[in-house]
């Protein structure tokens, strides 16, 4: 028998599935669940990879349907896919006093898409510590919200999960205490639930090497790396953006109804943040126009950022295909930004990308359209939103059949785990050869 060569892709790859497999046998107790009877197999999968891979998309409210213990097991799910098993791991092994060898080490710089080996563990300790202090700060700010209408038990507890899935980009709400299914419409009108939301998504969407630069060098921007100047333009761009179209598009439509202008300018505010990806709504998605729920898809392919809790393509990969389209207008030869050259490596890796989550999100999404019967804008925005682990949804994920839920749960771990990570797991090949065939031209365009 062949001998697997277990290499770091396929450690990482083999981790997720481990934690979706405990989490979905954990989710299938009987004590995980309101009716204390065993929860079927593919409502547990499907939200154990959920959680993991934190999209949000779910197949039963989660506060109508399962038990505070079923709850529990689903925020500590959300936490080990929003930072990373690995990350959890090295920093429990740096607390018992074990050596760190290596290919943990290799493991780690994967999981988190650092440049170098070299502080990796001061790094998991830097994540660990940063998640810590930004939930708590986050879980206290939303105290003000839920303890006056829950109690002080139920407030905590409310305040510390929503910190926390808002963190992780999870978007798994326990809101269907006033409304099943209603996210965060209920809480529309406040500004600390919806800027704290939308403050937690952000800092967990721009990843941990940004959070290490802006420690550094504080708001001397110009020192930043040239990853931290791309993800943090692109983050600025895309929010500024998605809020003026969304007030655009919803100006005087049923969407808005009964909103001030302050009102509405948080809600096409906190409705462009977290499409990348978080899953938290504060509008009825059904009630948005063509125009707005076309701009939330194209939200959620971009996604977040490398190295974060977020998912998409990542704001990066759009940056670079967009610069890319800029120096060949301009005839240049080289792709530059902030006076640097990006390596033509990495735009063929972005390139591939885009190909790749485009043919998953098309391919999909006129498979599942072809099998229930569905219009292709929601099953489009369905797919897309478990691929990219956003969440959100027009309301058709608990209609699909067992096939289709069987196929979002594998486009959710391919988002989370990634795309080029799944191919190079399953590649035991890597190309060395010296020489180089003759060139000939193509024409293209």
């Amino acid at each position: 028998m062949k001998k697997v060569k277990w290499t770091t892709t396929k450690i990482i790859v083999a981790g997720y599935l481990l934690v979706i497999a405990v989490g979905t046998l954990l989710l299938m107790l009987p004590i995980a669940n309101r009716q204390g009877t065993a929860t079927p197999f593919m409502d547990a999968w499907f939200t154990a990879t959920s959680a993991t891979c934190v999209t949000g998309l779910v197949t039963n409210d989660t506060y109508s349907f399962w038990s505070n213990f079923g709850q529990g097991v689903i925020l500590v799910l959300i936490q080990i896919g929003g930072i990373g098993f690995m990350t959890l791991a090295i920093s429990v092994l740096t607390f018992t006093g074990k050596k760190i060898g290596l290919s943990q080490r290799l493991l780690m710089k994967e999981s988190v898409a650092a440049p170098q080996v070299g502080g990796i563990v001061r790094m998991s300790k830097f994540v660990l510590s940063g998640t810590l202090i930004f939930e708590v700060s986050g879980a206290v700010l939303l105290a003000f919200y839920f303890i006056p209408r829950l109690g002080v038990g139920k407030g905590i507890y409310y305040s510390v999960f929503h910190a926390i899935s808002a963190f992780c980009n999870a978007g798994i709400d326990l809101m269907g205490y006033y409304d099943p299914s209603s996210s965060l419409i209920t809480a529309a009108d406040s500004y600390i639930v919806g800027i704290t939301i939308s403050l937690l998504i952000i800092i967990g969407g721009i990843g941990f090497l940004v959070w290490a630069d802006i420690k550094k060098w504080k708001w001397h921007f110009k020192y930043y790396r040239l990853h931290s100047k791309v993800v943090l333009t692109a983050s600025l761009i895309l929010v500024l953006l998605g809020t003026i179209l969304i007030l655009i598009f919803e100006w005087g439509k049923p969407s808005m109804e009964g909103k001030n202008l302050g009102e509405q300018i948080l809600s096409a505010f906190f409705q462009s943040v977290t499409p990348r990806t978080a899953g938290f709504n504060t509008m009825d998605l059904n009630q948005l126009t063509d125009s707005s729920q076309m701009l939330m898809i194209c939200f959620m392919f971009i996604g977040g950022s490398p190295g974060s809790t977020a998912g998409g393509i990542k704001t990066t990969t759009m940056m670079i295909l967009i610069l890319t389209i800029w120096t060949e207008f301009r005839k240049r030869k080289d792709v530059e930004f902030f006076k640097r050259r990006v390596e033509n490596e990495t735009i063929r890796h972005a390139s591939c990308i885009l190909i790749l989550y485009g043919i998953l999100s098309i391919g999909c999404a006129m498979l599942i359209s072809t099998i229930e019967g569905l219009g292709m804008k929601e099953v489009l925005f369905e797919v897309v939103s478990a691929l990219c682990t956003v969440g959100l949804s027009l309301g058709i994920t608990s209609q699909l059949g067992i096939v289709s839920q069987i196929i979002l749960i594998l486009l959710m771990f391919i988002g989370r785990v990634g795309g080029i990570t799944i191919l190079l797991a399953f590649s035991n090949r890597i190309s060395s050869i010296p020489s180089k065939l003759p060139v000939e031209k193509i024409s293209v365009g």
